[in-house]
C-alpha cells in the first residue's frame, strides 16, 4: 500500500512538474482574454473585451452581451449572448466601427437581438487569444470561432432539428445584405461607425457556408421576408436555415474588407482557403506562440505568470492593421483620412496620450519590425490627412490632449527603427508642434499662446491648459532629440530645447506643485491640488506635477532638492484618497478607481502618474522605487475579470506591467534609457528581433526579496539606476542579487541617476 501511495505521489509530482514546464513553454495557455472584462461605465476593472484575434489583426471577434451600439459589448457579469461580433473597437469610450454579428439559433425563426439571445455560463466558456467556444443553452448549440488577421472560421454544433439557423446581423445606420444560395454565401456591407470615417466608408463582408440552405430570409428595418434575397436599408440582415442531425456541425468561413467586396473574397481565400477549422485554430495558436514566446518567464507563481502573459497579449493587439494585401501580396489600404484606396501600410485604433508612455517603447524594444510598418503608416496618414493623429479610430478623433505623436515618431527613430521616410515625419511633427489642427485634439490647441507665452493660459477657454503645457514641453524635447539625430540646424534644435523648459512656467513655489496660469502671468485661483480636470486631464495637480519626463532633475531643483522631492513623492502614497470632482459634475470612474485602490492618492488606473514610482531613482533612493513598483504589481493586477485597476487603454497599462515585471521602465521616451525597478521573476529571457538575447537572472527573487542588493551587467558590477537601449540590443546578461532589506548604498548618488536635461548640462 505504501509503495502505491509513493507511486501515486510520484505521478502527481511528475504531472505538476510537467504542468509547470508546460506553462513556461506555452504562454498561450497562460493568457486570460477575460482579464478586465468585469467592468461598467462607473467602474473600470480594465474596460476590456475578450479579443479573439491575431496580434495586431485587422479584425477582432468578440462574444456580444451588450446591446447593439453599446461600447460595453461584453461584460463578464452578463447572463446572455446576442451574437459573435466582428469588432474594431479600441475602447468602450471610443466605441466601434465596421461591425457585424453572427448568431446560431434553433426553434422559431427570429432575428432581433433580444429574441435570439441565449443564456450562457462561464463554466461552459473557453476563451483563448486564438480560439473561443461557448455553449448556447437556449439553442442547444456549441459555437466555436478561430480567427485570422482579416477572416475567421466558425463551427456551430447543432442538435437534431429541422429549425437550425444562422443569423447575420449587418446592424443599423445603413447596411446591405444579399444571399447567394447557389454559392452558399451571404455578402454585404455595414457602414455603422462612431466617427473618424469619410462619407464613403463601408466594411464589406462575405460568409461562405459548408451546407446548402434549407431556407433563406432577409431582414430589413424590423421586417422578415422569406421571398427576398437582397436588401439595402437602415438595418439589414439575413437568416439561413438548415436541417441538422444531433451533433452535426455547420461551418462558416468569414472575411471582410474596407476596400471592396472583391478584396473581402481575396482576404478569405488568402487567409483561410481550404484550411479546416482545426488548421486555422492551430495556425492561430502558433502565431501567438511565436509572439508571446519572445519573452520566456521562469519561476514566480502561476498567478504572476498568468498576469504577465495576459498583459503581454493585451500589449500585442493595438494599434491594429488597417491595411490589406492585394493580388500581388502588396500592402494596400482604404484611407480613413481621404476615402481613397492607396498603396502602403496603415495602422489605427490607438491614442498616443496613453500609449507613448510604455506601449510604443515596448514595440521599439521587442517588435521594432512592426513599429517600422506603423511609422510608415504615419507617413501615409500625414500625406493623406495633412496631420499626424493623436487619437485614431480609424481616422482623426477629437479626444484627449497633448501632441504626443512627436514622442511616437522620435522614440522609434532614436531607438533604431528604420525603413520609412523619417524626414516626412519630422516635417509632420514640426507642423503639429506649431499649429492648431482642424480639431482641438489634432496639432496643438493653444499653439499661439504656447509659442508666445511659454504656456497655454487657464483663462482663454482652452480646457486642461496645464496638462497641455506640460505635455507640449516634453514633446518639444522629443522633437529636439530627433532634430539632433537628423542633423537639423542648430538654431532649430535649440528652439525646441528652450521650449522643453516651459514646464517651469507652471511650477508654483508656494505649493510646490504645478498650477494653471492666467494670460497675465498670475496663477489660477483658488487652487485645490486635489481638483480633478479643469486645468489637468483626468487627474489632479498631485498626479500631473510629475509630468516632466525629460527633466526630473530640473523639477527636483524647483522643489528644493532631493529631500523635499522624495517627501513629495512619499506624500502621494500617504495622502488619503481625497478628491474634488466638481469640474465633472460627478465622480468619474478614474476618480473612483483611485479612491478604492488603497494606495493613497496614487492613481495608477490612469496614465499621467504611472511613471511616478520610478522617480525615486533620480533622487538617490532607488529602493523606494523597488518597493512601490512591487506593491503596484502585486496589488493592482490580477489575471481575473476584475484584474486591472482602471482602463487598460490599448496596451499601455499592460505594457507598464510587462516592463515593470522585467525590472525596468521607459520613464522618458526619446532617450536611450530605461529606469531600473526590480525584476518580478527569478529568470526572464528576451529574444530580440536581431537574434540577440537579454537574460535577467534573479535566482533568489521572492515575495520577501524585492530589493536589489547588487547588480552585474555582463559580469561587471553595475551601479547605475538605468539601463541603456544599446546595451540591451547588443545582447546582455543581468544578474540581480535580491534581498529582503534595501541596500541604501547602491544607486544613491547623483551620478547614478537617469538622464535629465538639467543633469546633462
Amino acid at each position: 500500500m505504501l509503495k502505491r501511495v509513493r507511486a501515486g505521489l510520484a505521478l502527481v509530482s511528475c504531472l505538476l512538474t510537467g504542468m509547470a514546464q508546460g506553462q513556461t513553454l506555452d504562454p498561450v495557455d497562460l493568457v486570460n482574454p477575460l482579464m478586465g472584462t468585469d467592468s461598467k461605465p462607473s467602474l473600470s476593472n480594465g474596460n476590456t473585451y475578450p479579443a479573439i484575434a491575431l496580434p495586431w489583426g485587422m479584425n477582432f471577434w468578440l462574444p456580444q452581451t451588450g446591446k447593439m451600439g453599446s461600447g460595453w459589448a461584453y461584460q463578464y457579469s452578463a447572463d446572455k449572448l446576442k451574437g459573435f461580433k466582428q469588432t474594431h473597437q479600441p475602447s468602450p469610450w471610443m466605441n466601434d466601427y465596421g461591425q457585424f454579428a453572427l448568431m446560431p439559433i434553433t426553434g422559431k425563426l427570429r432575428f432581433e437581438e433580444e429574441e435570439r439571445a441565449s443564456w450562457f455560463s462561464h463554466k461552459a466558456e473557453v476563451a483563448q487569444p486564438h480560439y473561443y467556444k461557448v455553449y448556447l443553452a437556449d439553442h442547444d448549440v456549441t459555437a466555436e470561432l478561430a480567427p485570422t488577421e482579416r477572416a475567421a472560421r466558425f463551427r456551430f454544433t447543432f442538435p437534431q432539428t429541422d429549425s437550425a439557423y444562422v443569423v447575420l446581423d449587418a446592424l443599423d445606420k445603413g447596411s446591405h445584405v444579399q444571399i447567394l444560395p447557389e454559392q452558399r454565401r451571404i455578402i454585404g456591407y455595414t457602414t455603422r461607425n462612431s466617427g473618424g470615417v469619410p462619407a464613403n466608408f463601408k466594411n464589406y463582408f462575405v460568409l461562405e457556408f459548408d451546407h446548402a440552405f434549407s431556407s433563406t430570409t432577409i431582414y430589413q428595418d424590423k421586417m422578415l421576408d422569406g421571398k427576398l434575397l437582397e436588401a439595402t436599408a437602415g438595418h439589414t440582415g439575413a437568416v439561413v436555415g438548415f436541417k441538422t442531425r444531433k451533433g452535426e456541425q455547420v461551418q462558416v468561413r468569414v472575411a471582410s474588407s474596407f476596400i471592396s467586396p472583391e478584396q473581402a473574397l481575396r482576404n478569405l481565400e488568402q487567409e483561410i482557403g481550404a484550411a479546416d477549422f482545426e488548421a486555422v485554430k492551430q495556425k492561430g495558436h502558433a502565431v501567438w506562440q511565436e509572439q508571446l514566446g519572445r519573452i520566456k518567464v521562469e519561476g514566480g507563481s502561476e498567478t504572476q505568470q498568468r498576469t504577465f502573459y495576459s498583459c503581454l497579449y493585451r500589449s500585442l493587439l493595438f494599434p491594429r492593421k488597417f491595411y490589406e494585401l492585394d493580388a500581388a501580396g502588396k500592402p494596400v489600404h482604404y484611407s480613413p483620412y481621404n476615402g481613397q484606396v492607396l498603396p502602403g501600410y496603415m495602422y489605427t485604433d490607438t491614442g498616443f496620450w496613453d500609449t507613448f508612455r510604455a506601449l510604443f517603447p515596448f514595440l521599439n524594444l521587442l517588435y521594432p519590425g512592426v513599429n517600422s510598418q506603423i511609422q510608415e503608416g504615419l507617413v501615409n496618414t500625414y500625406k493623406e490627412g495633412g496631420w499626424l493623429p493623436e487619437w485614431a479610430s480609424p481616422g482623426y478623433r477629437n479626444i484627449m490632449v497633448g501632441n504626443n505623436s512627436a514622442s511616437i515618431v522620435a522614440d522609434a527613430y532614436l531607438k533604431g527603427v528604420r525603413g520609412y521616410d523619417i524626414n516626412t515625419l519630422y516635417e509632420a511633427a514640426l507642423k503639429g508642434a506649431n499649429n492648431q489642427g482642424p480639431m482641438e485634439a489634432v496639432g496643438r490647441a493653444g499653439a499661439g499662446y504656447y509659442t508666445k507665452l511659454g504656456y497655454v493660459p487657464y483663462d482663454v477657454k482652452i480646457n486642461e491648459s496645464a496638462a497641455r503645457t506640460l505635455e507640449y514641453a516634453y514633446d518639444d524635447f522629443a522633437i529636439a532629440q530627433l532634430g539632433k539625430a537628423l542633423g537639423r540646424p542648430k538654431k532649430e534644435v535649440q528652439l525646441y530645447e528652450k521650449r522643453s523648459q516651459n514646464y517651469r512656467n507652471l511650477f508654483d513655489k508656494q505649493t510646490g506643485l504645478m498650477r494653471g496660469k492666467n494670460q497675465n502671468g498670475t496663477f489660477q485661483s483658488p487652487f485645490n491640488p486635489f481638483k480633478w480636470g479643469d486645468t489637468f486631464t483626468e487627474g489632479n495637480s498631485w498626479h500631473y506635477t510629475w509630468s516632466v519626463f525629460h527633466d526630473v532633475q530640473g523639477l527636483m531643483n524647483l522643489m528644493g532638492g532631493p529631500r523635499p522631492f522624495v517627501a513629495a513623492l512619499d506624500t502621494v502614497f500617504t495622502l488619503a484618497p481625497v478628491f474634488d470632482a466638481s469640474y465633472y459634475g460627478s465622480v468619474i470612474h478614474e476618480i473612483r478607481e483611485m479612491q478604492i485602490a488603497g494606495m493613497g492618492n496614487y492613481a495608477h488606473g490612469n496614465q499621467p502618474i504611472q511613471h511616478m514610482t520610478y522617480l525615486y531613482n533620480y533622487a538617490g533612493q532607488p529602493w523606494k522605487t523597488q518597493y512601490w513598483v512591487r506593491e503596484t504589481l502585486n496589488r493592482l493586477y490580477q489575471p481575473t475579470p476584475d484584474g486591472y485597476c482602471g482602463d487598460e487603454d490599448n496596451g499601455q497599462t499592460s505594457a507598464w506591467y510587462v516592463f515593470s515585471a522585467l525590472g525596468f521602465y521607459p520613464v522618458c521616451p526619446a532617450t536611450n534609457q530605461y529606469v531600473l525597478g526590480a525584476p518580478l521573476f527569478p529568470k526572464v529571457t528576451l529574444t530580440l528581433e536581431n537574434g540577440k538575447q537579454v537574460v535577467l537572472n534573479a535566482p533568489n527573487n521572492s515575495a520577501a526579496n524585492r530589493y536589489i542588493n547588487t547588480l552585474t551587467l555582463n559580469g561587471q558590477p553595475y551601479n547605475q539606476n538605468w539601463l541603456s537601449h544599446e546595451a540591451l540590443m547588443q545582447g546582455a546578461t543581468l544578474n540581480f542579487d535580491m534581498t529582503a532589506d534595501p541596500n541604501r548604498s547602491r544607486g544613491n548618488t547623483l551620478q547614478a541617476a537617469p538622464f535629465s536635461v538639467s543633469k546633462a548640462k
